[in-house]
């Protein structure tokens, strides 16, 4: 393959467009005063899934047509991870923006609404107290973006592999 193509252009665009999908469904869950409904968590959670499902597989499409519709396991894998990983950093933007800027008070309030339902479900003081000391620890921006980029780009691999094995044509195939 003399004429390999770039796979920098294709990863930014639709790394770009899943992250701004995935921002701007939270400004809307956000402006709609749902941040602690779990029906908008859910739908939060099924938009994102299958928009990283979606912008995975047509950036590995967009790479393989304009690879001359030659795809490897390797050039989707490197694709769709690329994808993920850029998309999820603009999301940990977003949301260390919305945490620090927009709304200071939202990860007191979590914790808040966290600790009631600990109560209502019959733990202890002490019980509510360890789980209250380790979401703390999690939520602090540096383990929840890792733990985000880490989860995702697994997600994104997962995704990649899928469509990678799917779409996959080699110049050694055409022979």
């Amino acid at each position: 393959m003399e004429n390999q193509v770039n796979s920098k252009n294709i990863i930014l665009n639709y790394g770009v467009i899943y992250g701004i999908i995935i921002v701007f469904v939270n400004l809307i869950i956000y402006a709609s005063g749902m941040l602690f409904d779990t029906t908008a968590g859910f739908l939060s959670l099924v938009i994102t899934a299958l928009s990283l499902i979606t912008i995975i597989v047509l950036g590995i499409k967009k790479f393989k047509s304009e690879n001359q519709g030659f795809l490897s396991f390797g050039q989707a894998i490197k694709v769709g991870i690329g994808i993920a990983v850029l998309g999820t950093l603009i999301i940990l933007v977003y949301q260390q923006i919305f945490n620090n800027l927009i709304e200071p008070e939202f990860t007191q309030q979590v914790l808040e609404k966290t600790e009631q339902a600990l109560y209502d479900a019959g733990l202890s003081d002490e019980q509510v107290e360890t789980q209250l000391a380790i979401q703390k620890k999690m939520s602090g921006p540096l383990i929840s973006s890792a733990m985000g980029i880490l989860f995702w780009t697994f997600i994104g691999f997962v995704i990649s592999a899928i469509g990678g094995a799917i779409m996959q044509k080699r110049e050694e195939d055409t022979f």
